[in-house]
């Protein structure tokens, strides 16, 4: 399964045209937004997981999977350079590499030749991290992307994939009968009222299950639209939250991608 090569490539980079989204992950995964994500997604299972009962995980927007950065979409941006290979010729203090070591280890694992070819999404890293007893919940919208998700994690016995709109699947799997969980939520943004949908994302979940752990990521290309974007969510029913947010360069108006946040629920 490591070693597929994802080679097909998709044209249509043109914005949404309806339900299911033009935006493929593959030009963009091991970017510095998927560093953070993923940095924090390690250290919040790392952490649900040293209590010994059982917790389910949904990843709404799970992508493939994992990502061949050899591949014609990765080679095309090599957005990856500028975040997991630089994070790799890193000289890391003992404080950041204690933080981002289950991260690492993944990263490691699925390379282990020692040469960076593939980079892990949120499934194979959750997949890794989490124990027999626990559950992942894969949901993927777009149909190509969901049949190579379906092929790589369908053979795990812990593994539920489904393909319906993310609002859907927090609707159909929460609450987890674990009564412990986490809910990452990681849309494209590539639709005018996304935030608003991800706030009724967030509003369904706490509905459903209050003490459930959300994780949400976002894009940060000014700084009054990722503001305004985390003051637009509500978290009625949590205990606390938590916003962590990354920039690569100053962020202005037209000049794309200067960093991106995760912002934690019940942390």
């Amino acid at each position: 399964m490591v070693n597929e090569k994802l080679t097909q490539v998709d044209e249509a980079c043109s914005p949404r045209q309806s339900k299911l989204m033009n935006y493929r992950h593959a030009f963009h995964a091991g970017n510095h937004g998927d560093v953070l994500k993923h940095v924090l997604l390690a250290r919040v299972l790392t952490y649900l997981t040293e209590k010994d009962a059982a917790l389910a995980v949904l990843d709404a927007h799970a992508g493939i999977g994992l990502y061949d950065l050899t591949s014609l979409e990765a080679i095309k941006t090599g957005e990856w350079r500028g975040g997991i290979g630089k994070v790799l010729e890193a000289k890391l203090g003992d404080d950041v590499a204690e933080v981002m070591q289950p991260y690492l280890n993944v990263v490691r694992e699925v390379n282990k030749s020692g040469v960076l070819q593939f980079y892990p999404g949120s499934p194979e890293i959750a997949r890794r991290l989490l124990r027999p007893k626990d559950r992942l919940l894969l949901n993927e919208l777009h149909p190509e992307d969901h049949e190579t998700l379906a092929a790589r994690f369908g053979i795990f016995t812990q593994v539920r994939l489904s393909q319906v709109d993310a609002l859907q699947a927090v609707k159909a799997f929460l609450p987890f009968p674990e009564k412990r969980g986490l809910v990452l939520i990681d849309p494209a943004f590539e639709v005018v009222d996304e935030s608003q949908r991800i706030a009724r994302l967030v509003e369904q979940a706490l509905r459903r299950m209050a003490q459930v752990c959300i994780m949400i990521w976002y894009p940060v290309t000014t700084q009054k639209l990722a503001d305004d974007f985390c003051d637009g969510l509500r978290f009625e029913g949590a205990k606390s939250s938590l916003r962590a947010e990354v920039l690569v360069r100053h962020p202005q108006e037209g000049s794309g991608l200067a960093g991106s946040g995760v912002v934690i629920v019940n942390p």
